[in-house]
């Protein structure tokens, strides 16, 4: 989409990669895991604990939700990344607390040692039965969203058997009830060309029986010698560690929806004002069927999930997609579902606070949406990047050459023949599609036009990558309620014509907000009045309008 094309091996069809016995599985777990969680888990009582309740912890380790994709014959219970996007979806329509508690254990937990660890034949049986407790330590007070820049050490002895870890870490899920932690340290290492000694982020698993691992809240301090397992490639390793977890953050809110859509439907349709049912008012109408939309969170998590167990093995940025939309839909969702409720929505009692209450770190979990944004852009600016080199050649030649060609025709708003015909795009859906491709093209103009101006300056440009980032989220979304809409009506399911309707309405209003920023981002005109602005209020250090009163 960067460079204004279409691949869409990954998006058409919509995946369906269970297999029989595989789909026979999942519905046997789903089954007992509704269950458990209309029956045994308790939302309310668990936020006025502030812990997930004992009892609820050992039914959760019963049924073997802290292993549910540790492989069966390492003691797990073995789910694709598909299954176990459909059981985090029940939990967050229930508990997001309960979710982060053993998303947490087994996401980003002990997912390293599950991926790349050597002890894992040491670990795993007590983290997949919930003995154990995994947690994952990155986060330093001065190291947030730079993570790169962490400063806890980890040097080894002399001998060479031990390390001695010295550093803290913050914002720990799970820290409290851990026994094992994945800890990121820089380690000092020889550089075989210069001589000189570097510093390189390793990942550890420490245990918290080794001593000199001290809590305080969310911080954890580490100062005491190791006998460690480590393994090498540390900021690799956590990044592909997140990477991992971030569909399933999109799964488990799509859930979260499902279940504020239904409550907010549910009292619409009963709550009478003016001698009519609200749902049948203009403006409730309007916030019912933007709910009902964002059910492109759904279809991105289980796209992201099944291209995973498809084999991919690029879809870091599909996955960061899925987050960031993910927590700005469910955020959005549940604010409207308050505003639908009125006052009602407002009290404790109701419920409706301490989801969102649990919702707004979502949009900071590891990585923040910004962050994310960043690099949703930056990556794509990459790989549009190496594309850039061969035109700006052709542009010292541009007779005759296709691509110089094609770059005219986008910059003045023509089409370049691009199609999603013979993709098993439905024909119902072709106006849709010609919205879609449309925006790509303009899309990937205005890339190129924003590469050629900055280069590799492009890195500071942040009001232009947020606004390149957001259109990018809008295009990935409609391919994606392109392709699950295109499946069902090919397949003639009851709610084709309803997913058909959700289609369309996303792809106009969306097209419409690519094409707006395209202009926008060609213009310019307000950048530097942000800029402007921000740099009177700092250096004010707040308001610098005076009062109207005078005082």
């Amino acid at each position: 989409m960067f460079k204004g094309q279409s691949s869409t091996s990954q998006v058409f069809p919509f995946p369906s990669v269970l297999n029989e016995e595989q789909a026979q599985f999942l519905q046997e777990l789903v089954g007992p895991c509704s269950t458990f969680f209309e029956e045994v888990n308790d939302p309310m009582k668990n936020d006025t604990l502030e812990k997930v309740e004992d009892h609820t912890m050992e039914g959760l380790k019963e049924i073997g939700a802290f292993s549910l994709q540790v492989p069966a014959e390492r003691g797990g219970v073995g789910l694709t990344n598909t299954q176990y996007a459909r059981l985090v979806e029940i939990v967050g329509m229930d508990d997001l607390g309960v979710g982060i508690t053993f998303g947490a254990h087994q996401s980003i937990g002990f997912k390293g040692i599950l991926l790349f660890g050597t002890p894992s034949k040491k670990y795993l049986p007590k983290l997949a039965t919930g003995e154990n407790i995994a947690a994952f330590c990155l986060t330093e007070p001065a190291s947030g969203s730079d993570a790169a820049s962490i400063k806890t050490s980890a040097i080894r002895s002399p001998c060479g058997q031990y390390f001695t870890l010295n550093g803290s870490k913050i914002w720990i899920s799970n820290g409290g009830l851990a026994e094992i932690f994945t800890v990121f340290a820089k380690t000092p290492v020889m550089d075989e060309k210069t001589g000189e000694m570097e510093y390189k982020i390793t990942a550890f698993n420490v245990e918290r029986r080794f001593g000199g691992v001290t809590q305080l809240v969310l911080s954890f301090f580490f100062s005491d010698q190791y006998i460690i397992y480590f393994f090498g490639g540390g900021f690799k390793v956590a990044m592909n560690i997140l990477n991992n977890r971030r569909f399933g953050m999109a799964a488990a809110l799509s859930g979260t929806m499902k279940g504020v859509i239904a409550k907010a439907v549910d009292h619409a349709a009963n709550r009478t004002q003016f001698e009519n049912k609200i749902h049948n008012y203009g403006a409730i109408q309007e916030k019912i069927a933007r709910m009902a939309m964002l059910q492109v969170t759904e279809s991105m998590a289980y796209m992201v999930s099944g291209n995973m167990d498809s084999g991919a093995t690029e879809f870091q940025m599909e996955a960061a997609i899925s987050q960031i939309y993910a927590s700005e839909a469910a955020w959005m969702v549940t604010d409207e579902w308050i505003q639908i409720m009125g006052g009602i929505g407002f009290m404790k009692d109701a419920g409706v606070e301490r989801i969102m209450r649990d919702l707004r770190i979502f949009r900071i979990f590891e990585g923040t949406n910004d962050i994310l944004q960043l690099f949703v852009a930056l990556n794509g600016f990459q790989n549009a990047g190496n594309h850039l080199k061969s035109l700006q050649k052709a542009l010292k030649s541009p007779l005759g050459n296709d691509d110089v060609a094609k770059h005219a025709r986008r910059k003045t708003g023509m089409g370049i023949g691009l199609t999603l015909q013979g993709t098993e795009l439905n024909p119902e859906l072709n106006h849709s599609g010609e919205l879609t491709v449309k925006a790509i093209e303009q899309f990937g103009a205005v890339i190129e036009e924003r590469l050629l101006k900055h280069g590799k300056r492009i890195i500071d440009e942040q009001f232009v990558l947020k606004r390149v980032a957001d259109r990018a989220i809008d295009l990935y979304a409609m391919v994606v309620v392109l392709s699950r809409a295109s499946r069902s009506l090919s397949l003639g399911h009851p709610s084709a014509q309803h997913e058909k309707m959700l289609c369309e309405t996303w792809c106009t209003e969306a097209n419409q907000r690519v094409m707006e920023d395209v202009k926008f981002l060609r213009s310019g005109t307000s950048k530097q009045i942000f800029k402007n602005v921000s740099a009177a209020v700092v250096e004010n250090g707040g308001v610098v309008s005076p009062h109207p009163l005078g005082f």
